[in-house]
């Protein structure tokens, strides 16, 4: 027994399960109603005005198109790629035919037409789709399936159902789902059919600022007639911004609102031409802050911010057509309460040149290492498996707490010009955030820092080995060399363990012996740019622009450069023997050409020079990858696709010239006859200044490559830990609490002990599991995010384009002019990279280099002049610009593309063809 607001008795329903009243659909009946009534049926329980009406559920769709046989077309379209448009629309074409072609059961019918009758006689309704995979909190689905408006009289309501099942299967939804991974066969539709309103004026709602990101903003649309206009943008709509802490009216913009669009009486909409209508606003302040209030208690009843759309009838009454969550805002970082005031939080995880979500494992095991650093530096970490204070993690990244630091007057002098160098583009958010009032100066004395830098540099010796980098180099290197065998000598695990003794290892490791490897090494190579700079200042301005870079290529003691010249010198080798240049002739990277070279290799079966080259690159370099400071990332040596894929790549440089290896021993040449250039030039202002500048770009040239070091070791422990825990994995799925090995990594380190002790963690792994690969999906990662969910980047004008139009900035890297086609590249694996193409890429790592040794040039969103990826492209002697905003969306692959390394601008060209 249903009962529809407003009209009448109760009555009995013809066929249970076919027709629900609006208000007993919520959440807990998503399969059933679709995320729209779901939500509609929330908002009416929690007693909000949303105009009465009823679902038609998912199951009148599968009894009514049962027999149309969409079973086969589901098949298909699962087995079709994304990115085959084509394919996808021919069977999205095929899906509506069918559905549209199947009669409407009779029951099915007469359930419509019973509950439309309880509604009222010929009453105007809204007939809309509600998908089971819609207004869901990781993909709202807006507008993907079909709404028809002002529906009058139970055929007309019964022919547009029809329309809304078939448009299930339309091209963009069918596109929509495959991208997002949803199953076509777990997807039905409900449908919503509501009392219309008269809207005299409607539009959209937003209870957090859409584009800033803050949550305390409401965002209003508005235009006369129905919310359609506003909604498929026909009209320039009024524009209101409203702060929710004080009713205050933010913003109001006048839109010209061109066209209305108005419910005909015998059903059906017209629009109407508005042109001349004037420019006055068509809300009222009164309304603007009603309907701000009505948002609010629809974000407060689903506690999460609300995209919905509202009428205002002929009456002055509001109402509320539809609600579903704002799914493009990224997620606030879980605080403790006692942290007060606005708070700044830079994204950690892209400083280490990571867009991608972390797995769970891969942040517990960083919460342990944040917390050894904040122990080190004699901060109180009450849970280290929580991290230490400053640590917060937001849509499965790591972030730091830097307000003490932005309010510091040290670190406002010094962290940006740290930025500087790393990721240019952060360092410019902050700035800008030290003129708000909210983030003052309120510490100028260093003390503080002092007090907890100074025990971390005295335990690790840093004076001492400043000292020793400066006066007795090669001793230097010798005690680096020492510090990295007395490292790798901690990381072996004794033979015969148990899973609860490897996992106190793995503890130990990250707990432990990490911290230590960065104030151990870094001095090193920070005497080196130190000296660098110094030379600089002892040169002058005669030595001219440009001078110093080309020191700082083909530099020895690089382990990164290494590793991507091991690599080349493998595939020269696999190029000289005829049997093993046979086996990757036309195997390029793709499911029939390279998967089927790893299959070989882990069989063992491939040529020698193949087997055994690979087998000792992957026993030196094997526990590296692309995003490794994530644990949960298969490392090279679980998967050497990545490899094998780079080997086929290299294989396609025909040029001998071209040879990574020679372009590299002659930049280290150049580089040596550049510091002589420099010597001799300031021999001009005396020996001994000669002297000094020689001596200083020795030694820039003997440490700077030392900046790879510290992260190899770290992630040669984390490779280590890693194997670790899915040894532990294995014998957590032997005894049956978690599915699969790989499960661990799904887990944290608390998980583990308890899953060792008894506990089962099916449930947990799988639930992560699905929460990690929807947050894959996420593009947009804030480089910094406040505390009300503020973007300060997306508050800040657009960096102006110099020269000429379409011209991109960024900030120069390593010096030289290329003109090639680019190749946008998201992800290394699997990438294909044509010899002197233009890698355009979000971020780099260690993971991405050996891509670099035949690109022509590099494009990153994001870095500084010493950011990995701008390193390594000097060493190599390739021209890049790294923090060019939007990049890899504003670059297509195939397109021309002019790069200026020096100048820090790439001019896009033409168009692939």
């Amino acid at each position: 027994m249903d009962q529809l607001p407003g009209r009448g008795e109760p009555r009995q329903e013809p066929q249970p399960g076919l027709v629900l009243a609006l208000e007993l659909a919520g959440a807990g009946l998503l399969p059933d109603v679709g995320g729209k009534a779901a939500n509609l049926g929330e908002l009416r329980r929690a007693g909000l005005p949303v105009p009465a009406g009823f679902c038609l559920t998912t199951q009148a769709y599968r009894r009514t198109t049962a027999p149309a046989g969409l079973e086969v077309i589901h098949a298909e379209l699962a087995a079709t790629a994304p990115d085959d448009l084509p394919a996808l629309a021919r069977l999205a074409a095929a899906a509506r035919a069918q559905v549209l072609a199947t009669d409407v059961p009779a029951d099915i019918a007469e359930a419509v037409r019973a509950a439309y009758a309880a509604l009222g006689a010929n009453a105007p309704v809204a007939v809309r789709s509600s998908a089971t995979a819609e207004d869901l909190p990781f993909a709202s689905f807006a507008g993907q399936q079909d709404t028809f408006l002002n529906v009058v009289g139970a055929e007309a309501v019964l022919a547009a159902v029809r329309q809304c099942w078939a448009s299930l299967w339309t091209d963009r939804a069918v596109s929509y789902r495959a991208t997002h991974g949803i199953s076509p066969s777990t997807v039905t539709l409900a449908v919503v059919v509501q009392q219309m309103v008269d809207a005299a004026v409607a539009g959209v709602l937003f209870t957090a600022n859409p584009v800033t990101g803050r949550r305390h903003e409401a965002v209003i649309d508005a235009s006369p007639g129905l919310g359609e206009a506003v909604v498929s943008g026909a009209v320039n709509p009024d524009h209101f911004v409203v702060d929710s802490a004080t009713g205050r009216i933010l913003e109001r913009r006048t839109g010209s609102k061109g066209v209305a669009i108005r419910p005909l009486p015998g059903g059906g909409t017209e629009r109407i031409d508005q042109s001349g209508s004037g420019s006055q606003p068509c809300l009222v302040d009164a309304q603007i802050l009603a309907l701000e209030r009505l948002g609010r208690r629809a974000e407060v009843h689903f506690g999460a911010p609300q995209d919905l759309e509202w009428a205002i009838d002929g009456g002055g009454v509001a109402w509320l057509t539809q609600s579903r969550p704002i799914t493009t805002l990224y997620p606030l970082p879980e605080l403790p309460r006692s942290r007060d005031g606005t708070r700044v939080y830079l994204c950690f995880s892209l400083a280490q040149g990571l867009t991608r979500p972390l797995t769970p494992m891969g942040l517990a095991g960083f919460r342990l290492i944040a917390s050894s650093v904040a122990r080190a530096a004699q901060f109180e970490v009450p849970v280290p498996h929580d991290g230490p204070p400053p640590y917060v993690q937001a849509g499965q990244r790591m972030f730091v707490d830097l307000t003490p630091v932005v309010r510091s007057a040290l670190g406002q002098a010094i962290v940006p010009r740290v930025f500087d160098v790393m990721e240019a583009r952060s360092a410019a958010v902050l700035r800008r955030l030290f003129a708000d009032p909210r983030f003052s100066v309120t510490s100028r004395s260093p003390w503080r820092v002092l007090r907890h830098a100074g025990p971390v540099a005295a335990r690790a010796r840093v004076p001492e080995a400043l000292l020793r980098a400066v006066f007795r180099p090669e001793a230097a290197l010798r005690r680096v060399e020492r510090f990295g065998e007395r490292f790798r000598a901690a990381l072996v695990v004794p033979a015969g363990s148990t899973p609860v003794q490897r996992l106190d290892h793995v503890e130990r490791i990250l707990g432990q012996e990490l911290f230590p490897v960065v104030p151990n090494i870094l001095p090193l190579p920070a005497v080196g740019f130190a000296l660098l700079a110094a030379a600089g200042r002892l040169l002058g301005p005669g030595a001219g622009p440009g001078a110093l870079q080309p020191v700082l290529r083909g530099l020895p003691h690089n382990v990164t450069t290494e590793m991507d010249l091991a690599l080349w010198q493998l595939a020269s080798a696999i190029r000289a023997d005829a049997g093993s240049a046979a086996v990757f002739e036309g195997a390029v990277f793709d499911e029939t050409g390279v998967p089927g070279l790893v299959r070989r290799y882990r069989a063992r079966e491939l040529p020698a020079v193949v087997q055994s080259g690979i087998a000792n690159f992957l026993g030196r370099y094997g526990h590296r990858a692309v995003a490794e400071i994530d644990l949960g990332m298969p490392r090279w040596s679980d998967d050497p696709t990545h490899i094998l894929g780079v080997l086929a790549n290299y294989l396609r440089l025909k040029d001998p010239g071209q040879a990574p290896d020679r372009l590299f021993s002659k930049a280290a040449r150049d580089a040596e006859s550049q510091v002589e250039r420099l010597a001799a030039a300031a021999r001009e202002r005396g020996r001994l200044r000669a002297a000094l500048v020689r001596a200083a770009l020795k030694r820039t040239r003997m440490f700077a490559g030392l900046r790879e070091l510290p992260k190899y070791h770290i992630v040669e422990a984390l490779g280590a830990v890693r194997g670790q825990l899915r040894a532990i994995g294995t014998e957590l799925a032997a005894t049956g609490s978690i599915t699969e090995a790989d499960d661990v990594f799904f887990l944290d380190l608390v998980e583990v002990r308890e899953g060792l002790a008894g506990r089962h963690l099916h449930r947990v792994a799988e639930e992560r599991r699905e929460a990690y690969a929807q947050e894959l999906g996420r593009r947009h990662i804030p480089r910094v995010l406040l505390s009300d969910g503020t973007e300060p980047e997306a508050l800040q004008a657009a960096r102006a384009e110099g020269g000429s139009a379409g011209v991109l900035t960024g900030t120069p890297a390593s010096a030289g002019t290329v003109t090639a086609a680019a190749r946008v590249i998201l992800e290394p694996q699997g990438a294909h990279l044509e010899p002197g193409e233009i890698l355009v890429a979000p971020s780099t790592d260690p993971g991405w280099t050996p891509l670099f040794l035949t690109a022509g040039g590099l494009v990153m969103e994001m870095g500084g002049p010493n950011s990995h990826g701008a390193v390594v492209a000097r060493e190599y002697g390739i021209p890049a610009v790294v923090g060019v905003p939007e990049a890899t969306s504003r670059i297509i692959t195939g397109q021309s593309v002019t790069l200026d390394g020096a100048a820090g601008t790439v001019e896009p060209g033409g168009r692939p063809d």
